[in-house]
């Protein structure tokens, strides 16, 4: 084996690549992070949901994963965006911006997804602010307040249903087809009152406006963004990706292996649901799988 192969490369060093690289290290196998420093919660001040870390800043708990990562010293870091991968089993190529290639038996893709957010005035700005997508990580937070869901699609009947556990929710169509009649029947023993009009503007802290002038004051709000894949490596190793509700997913089983043997992912590249605590647990278990390949496979 080339001494300049890595055992495994790990691109994307937010929860779940940190996490997937922490088992390897704890076998000993010489690993490297490659780190783009785009984490999909950057826009947000405090991070919940995560057991022990509750409420922290995110950079800070991303910052301490780092830094424990790093004191074993068969882990490498290297920030960059990894931007072509190719190979085989055993003997896999990713490349830099700058044309710097590295070697590895086993990939790891904790690549990401990037959000695309409803073409709203004032809603990008507002995003991790007052403006969510998950409830389990930001609806406490509202208070039992005003909450508004902002449909993007069928999605967005789901959204509103669990949201009334955190607030008084309306329901903002925002041009979308009314839901079937069951839907409404389940929204309405719910609480949830819905708005059929076009939302064409975010004002104040969570002000939504109508095309038709009308106001509705929030505490916060909830919308469904299309989710795409940060990162073009799955697809140009061949990984077979799905087309979800959600968005673009990297399809792997239950063990987190991709269609192309020798390839993992994890994190929120391979799944719905999203949070710092599953794409944390996500992570060491591809860590840990990966590092079983290197002996059994």
């Amino acid at each position: 084996m080339n001494p300049e192969t890595y055992d495994a490369v790990i691109v994307g060093g937010s929860y779940a690549g940190m996490s997937a690289a922490l088992p390897l290290a704890r076998a000993r196998r010489r690993i490297l992070v490659i780190d783009g420093g785009k984490r999909r919660n950057r826009f947000v001040e405090a991070s919940h949901g995560f057991l022990g870390q509750d409420g922290r800043h995110p950079a800070d708990i991303a910052a301490d994963a780092r830094k424990q990562l790093l004191r074993y010293a068969t882990v490498q870091w290297i920030e960059g965006d990894a931007v072509h991968a190719s190979g085989e089993f055993d003997a896999f190529q990713v490349a830099l911006e700058d044309g710097t290639s590295y070697a590895a038996r086993r990939l790891i893709l904790a690549t990401g997804v990037t959000d695309e957010l409803p073409n709203i005035a004032g809603l990008a700005e507002r995003w991790g602010k007052s403006v969510f997508i998950c409830p389990y990580c930001d609806g406490y937070e509202l208070n039992e307040g005003r909450i508004g869901v902002i449909a993007t699609g069928p999605m967005g009947v789901h959204q509103a249903l669990l949201l009334p556990d955190w607030g008084t929710t309306t329901l903002f169509m925002n041009g979308h087809a009314m839901p079937e009649q069951a839907e409404v029947d389940h929204l309405t023993a719910r609480g949830v009152r819905i708005e059929t009009g076009v939302v064409c503007q975010i004002d104040g802290r969570a002000t939504i406006v109508l095309e038709d002038g009308r106001r509705f004051e929030q505490d916060g709000i909830f919308t469904g963004p299309r989710m795409r894949l940060s990162s073009p490596l799955a697809a140009q190793l061949g990984c077979d990706i799905d087309d979800s509700a959600f968005g673009e997913m990297i399809r792997t089983d239950g063990m987190k292996t991709t269609s192309v043997k020798g390839v993992y992912a994890c994190g929120d590249a391979t799944q719905g649901a999203k949070s710092v605590a599953i794409a944390v647990g996500d992570g060491y278990m591809t860590g840990a799988v990966a590092h079983r390949s290197l002996i059994f496979d």
